[in-house]
């Protein structure tokens, strides 16, 4: 059996050297690939997984058509297809259901894809020969969709060769939503609009080929354009935000009173609550320009270097029992100080991405001291700057793009020459100093074939290396260059996450065809924007906080109520958790001691996350065994809920004699002051005159027990949504 085998398939490749391509011949790679895919016998959950499945191992999606091929013909000495009996083949028995299959029934005896599949095996299995026109990209009969809500359309793609030839190919596509609830997609391309406005991307798949359908649903009830034409436009920014409202019939909300907007932008600028001086300062000032003259008081403050250090440390900083407490503490300096500069972010990467030097005394090697191997580094490297996650490529063909394997370990060999003399990791335990350095020698192979990979970047061109010089520098360069899109575009994503509650991308750091911009001309214009002002990170953040888009009041109207990404209203979000331990000690006039920390200090100056607190963990601080970078959970749960209400710490700061409830209980103050005090270190606003009679009564009424009334009060504000969402 084998040898009359190997005589068919040796007769086929002399017979198809010559072959003159004909649509009637059923061949591997331009035919039974895009079968397998679309039935998903190579998706991750079936034989596509890493070791396959019952002994059955194809590679992911297809990627791989040699070693596909030998595992279908050849692999356990044939005992797949039988040549001589085509019918009596396991690989038709199995997909048609004949016999037992743990992936049930996927193509009946009738159907046309069987019926290929069953010609490809009596053909003997033939490869697609090379002289065969190879696909050159698919499009769809339709890249921008209008549908009204319940609306039903039907997709196609077409498959263009490089012979210019084309072929419907709709019936062996994979499609997907990201986002299903708005518009959804069965495994034919039918789509179907949901009930509300909104956008959806749909993603089309064949043969390692994208293309994609934005669908837009407006909401069936007009906006007056005299809506639109009144919107400010001074701000670059509004302009993209209002035309994409506009689009979908959605009306922005009103501003924010001046109290929501003043304890957002604190909170968003500095991480922390304004004092009551502060607030009243703010609320009284009736200058016109005084949001954006607020922007820029707090943009000079010096605890906006701590704040947005402690974003980064989540991305950057290591575990200090892995690469060792000191090398941690020198790390985490040169972050802050780097942000204490306003050091321009291109220059920010390429220091980390060309350090050499002490791990003692040269804070930025730390980066490589932690991600030593090449592997290491390019998934780290790749998704913070460029918002490329390669991790897939490592092992196959990215499901999603275009990266493949050669691509990760290209991008790989620029890490290869990194040098490290000293004492290495020793965990859990590591404390040695560790000097990083660019060898003379080293390289990266490929874990399939075994060649040499010389450094390539994902795309575009690189100045060639200069003999002995480090190829990070090469790097360093493209990655930063004015002509890389990415660089920019992943870094204004995040910092608008950041500030307006959602991403234009998400996640913030997964730029890629199959997962568009919600608003492509608001990121090319914040992109554009960054680039001009030197990469100043301050400059973003103004450009973003004076924006109309920010000030909008988080309360929905009769448009907007359904909109989570299009920005026509403000999303509330958690406040992150050094935050709120932080503001809860300003609240309460209690600070916290912190491990390894000077008396005093606020939990968004911590160097370490592995000092014990109950309240950071329960609020989403990242596990210091976690592999950054590290994306916090930003959801809540009813263990943060009763962490705020039955916490001894809490409970002993809000009932200690030093506490701000003792000392209003105790100053005389009347309870008219007393209620108004709180609520201005609380909310950043005075009570409403509800809140303020209800409040008045009640302590009234406490009489002996006023101390402890104020307490209960203080307690109350603290459990609030009000308190723990930043609005």
């Amino acid at each position: 059996m084998p040898n009359l085998r190997l005589l068919l398939t040796l007769m086929f490749l002399v017979w198809g050297s010559g072959w003159a391509f004909s649509q009637s011949v059923v061949t591997f790679e331009r035919d039974i690939q895009p079968i397998l895919a679309k039935y998903g016998c190579n998706s991750g959950s079936c034989h596509g997984k890493a070791r396959g499945q019952n002994g059955f191992s194809l590679s992911l999606l297809g990627y791989d058509h040699t070693a596909d091929h030998e595992a279908i013909t050849q692999e356990g000495r044939g005992r797949r297809i039988f040549l001589t009996s085509p019918d009596a083949s396991l690989l038709l028995k199995k997909a048609s259901g004949q016999v037992s299959h743990g992936g049930g029934k996927k193509l009946p005896l009738d159907d046309p894809n069987f019926r290929k599949l069953r010609k490809w095996v009596l053909d003997g299995c033939p490869r697609t020969p090379a002289n065969v026109p190879t696909i050159d990209h698919i499009t769809l009969d339709s890249s921008h969709l209008i549908l009204n809500p319940g609306q039903k359309k039907s997709l196609q793609v077409t498959a263009h060769y490089k012979d210019n030839t084309k072929e419907d190919v709709t019936h062996l596509t994979m499609f997907q939503s990201n986002e299903s609830g708005m518009v959804s997609v069965d495994p034919n391309g039918n789509l179907k609009a949901g009930i509300l406005p909104g956008e959806a991307a749909i993603m089309a798949r064949y043969q390692e080929r994208f293309a994609v359908c934005h669908c837009l649903i407006p909401n069936p009830v007009p906006v007056n354009p005299v809506v639109y034409e009144a919107l400010p436009r001074a701000n670059p920014l509004d302009g993209p935000i209002w035309e994409k409202l506009k689009q979908l019939n959605l009306a922005p909300s009103s501003l924010s009173s001046d109290s929501t907007f003043l304890r957002r932008v604190y909170l968003d600028i500095i991480g922390r609550l304004p004092t009551p001086l502060e607030t009243n300062t703010f609320l009284k000032d009736k200058a016109p320009d005084k949001r954006v003259r607020l922007v820029d008081l707090l943009l000079l403050r010096p605890e906006y270097a701590d704040f947005w250090a402690n974003k980064w440390t989540d991305l950057l900083r290591p575990n200090p029992y892995r690469v060792g407490i000191k090398a941690v503490f020198n790390f985490d300096g040169w972050i802050r100080e780097c942000f204490r500069q306003n050091k321009p972010y291109d220059q920010f990467v390429r220091e980390l991405l060309i350090s050499k030097g002490s791990s003692f005394r040269d804070g930025a090697t730390v980066l490589f001291r932690d991600r030593r191997e090449p592997e290491e580094a390019t998934t780290m490297v790749s998704q913070l700057f460029l918002g490329i996650r390669l991790d897939c490529a490592k092992c196959h063909h990215h499901p999603f793009e275009v990266w493949s394997q050669d691509d990760f370990y290209s991008f790989a060999a620029y890490f290869s020459r990194l040098g490290h003399r000293g004492q290495g990791i020793s965990a859990p335990i590591s404390g040695g100093e560790e000097t990083l350095f660019t060898a003379k020698t080293g390289q990266v192979k490929h874990p399939v074939h075994g060649k040499e990979m010389k450094p390539k970047p994902l795309f575009g061109k690189t100045e060639t290396n200069v003999e002995n010089s480090d190829p990070r520098e090469t790097l360093a360069h493209w990655i930063t260059s004015t002509d890389n899109p990415f660089f920019t575009r992943v870094i204004v994503n995040r910092v608008w996450m950041d500030l307006m509650g959602r991403g234009i991308v998400e996640p913030v750091d997964d730029l890629r065809a199959t997962n568009p911009a919600s608003n492509g001309p608001l990121l090319d214009t914040l992109a554009t924007s960054f680039r001009q002002n030197g990469y100043d990170l301050k400059k973003l953040i103004r450009l973003i906080a004076t924006s109309h888009a920010y000030g909008l009041s988080s309360i929905p109207n009769d448009s907007n109520a359904s909109d989570g990404r299009n920005y026509s209203r403000h999303y509330r979000q958690r406040l992150r958790a050094e935050v709120l331990l932080d503001a809860v000690c300003d609240v309460t006039g209690i600070p916290e001691d912190f491990d390894a920390m000077p008396p005093g200090s606020r939990a968004v100056e911590a160097w370490t996350f592995r000092f014990q607190s109950h309240f950071l963990d329960s609020f989403g601080r990242p596990d210091p065994n976690q592999d950054p970078p590290c994306e916090r959970m930003t959801e809540t749960s009813v263990v943060q809920a009763l962490h705020l209400m039955n916490s001894p710490e809490i409970q002993r700061k809000i009932t200690a004699n030093e506490c701000r409830a003792a000392q209003l209980s105790n100053s005389g103050k009347s309870n008219t002051e007393i209620v108004t005090e709180l609520y201005l270190h609380c909310f950043s606003r005075p009570p409403n005159n509800t809140e303020l009679v209800r409040e008045e009564l009640r302590l009234a009424n406490a009489k002996s027990k006023k101390r402890e009334s104020v307490e209960d009060l203080l307690w109350a504000l603290l459990n609030s949504p009000e308190f723990v969402f930043k609005d």
